[in-house]
């Protein structure tokens, strides 16, 4: 997993330092991001009350927790996390299949709110780092457009084929060869 984590980064990197977004801690997220969602298991983690995957935004977003104790606030800010850092996902790695379905902005939208609510939990729980979520909140669209970058330069799919498959194949591929330790 060590050596993913730091094949994203650098990719990442170099791509965002190619558009001039230099906030290293923006870089290490969204790298972070990458690496976690490399593993299926991560990207859809969230499983409804039968047991079956979650993969939608508006599903996820039923999750969300209405009590505000200290433990179901943290599993609030997890989740919002979590909306978010999958919001940037799909739309920055995905965005031909998010345009192709016509919920792109709806993307954007969720992505942007769960960030910003991340940045206002963090600061409720006296936590550092919530501007980072309000960063990524007030920039989604910029983030989110630097990870299609990163697709473009970096993960350019055969076309035709589906990119989630492609995506996955090529991440199957590195943990085959040994680039990561998943």
């Amino acid at each position: 997993m060590e050596r993913l984590k730091r094949f994203f980064g650098t990719i990442v990197q170099r791509a965002f330092w190619e558009l001039g977004l230099t906030e290293q801690p923006i870089v290490n997220h969204v790298s972070g991001v990458l690496t976690a969602f490399a593993d299926a298991e991560q990207l859809y983690r969230l499983r409804s009350i039968e047991g079956k995957r979650v993969d939608s935004l508006i599903a996820m977003m039923l999750e969300l927790p209405d009590a505000t104790p200290r433990a179901q606030i943290e599993r609030e800010r997890a989740l919002r996390c979590y909306l978010g850092d999958y919001a940037l996902f799909m739309s920055g790695i995905f965005r031909s299949h998010a345009e192709r379905g016509g919920y792109l902005d709806y993307y954007f939208d969720t992505g942007r709110r769960s960030y910003w609510a991340v940045s206002e939990l963090d600061v409720t729980l006296y936590r550092t780092g919530f501007l980072l979520f309000q960063e990524l909140s007030k920039k989604f669209d910029v983030y989110s457009g630097a990870l299609d970058y990163v697709r473009k330069a970096y993960f350019a799919p055969s076309p035709g084929s589906d990119p989630f498959a492609g995506f996955l194949k090529q991440v199957d591929g590195w943990v085959r060869t040994g680039i990561s330790n998943n």
